[in-house]
């Protein structure tokens, strides 16, 4: 583990940058994560040069600490890894933002602990993407509304087009924007879904979600839309 003094200057070193490119605030040190995962034998590694490795034959959600307000525009790169691990699926990189629960005063996601079980997240309200589920045959956007099961799914948010699916071993930049009523997942500078929301989530949490897979994650950065 990093002396404490050098943790220190990191963090004041991100926070100087944050505020010289407009990032609201930078990545947490691997300490303050928060991870669900349905197995015990997951495994999330914090590498060097700020990548997360994350290996699952379950279901897992790795959370964001800190509470994000909009507008807010979510970015990192991501890598469905294929190496031959047991894991090495090349499916769903997913995630949840703006995530609420509505069934505590605070809406904190983390006052009633989760298994890492996908259904235990239905009574959230949240935006998700899930790009490459079910075994890299679908990338679809959700919002939920906070009711178990209700978890509409518009016919345009649905693709199956080998555009919108993982590719192996290959860097991607995913964006997730939350800016009023304009909601939008960006990959590789190109639109990849875009709703009006009439009633948006101003407020929330942030986590990559991902089951049955490998996956690295790197360049986070938060900032203003």
């Amino acid at each position: 583990m990093m002396p404490r003094a050098s943790c220190l200057g990191r963090q004041v070193g991100w926070l100087l940058l944050a505020l010289l490119t407009g990032c609201i605030r930078p990545a947490p040190p691997a300490i303050d994560w928060r991870i669900e995962a349905e197995s015990p034998s997951a495994k999330v590694r914090f590498l060097s040069g700020g990548v997360i490795d994350i290996d699952t034959p379950q279901g897992l959600s790795l959370w964001y600490p800190r509470r994000l307000a909009g507008p807010v525009r979510i970015a990192f790169d991501a890598m469905a890894i294929a190496a031959g691990g047991p894991n090495d699926q090349v499916s769903d990189l997913n995630a949840f933002w703006m995530a609420t629960d509505p069934a505590v005063p605070d809406g904190s996601v983390f006052a009633r602990p989760r298994t890492g079980r996908f259904a235990d997240y239905d009574t959230l309200k949240t935006y998700y993407v899930g790009i490459g589920g079910n075994r890299n045959s679908t990338t679809r956007l959700r919002r939920y509304t906070g009711r178990p099961g209700d978890r509409p799914l518009l016919p345009h948010h649905d693709r199956g087009d080998p555009s919108a699916l993982l590719q192996p071993n290959r860097w991607t930049r995913i964006v997730l924007i939350a800016d009023g009523n304009r909601i939008a997942v960006e990959r590789d500078g190109r639109p990849l879904f875009a709703l009006s929301d009439p009633e948006p989530y101003r407020g929330g949490w942030f986590a990559i979600r991902t089951t049955q897979s490998h996956l690295r994650i790197r360049r986070l950065a938060l900032s203003r839309p």
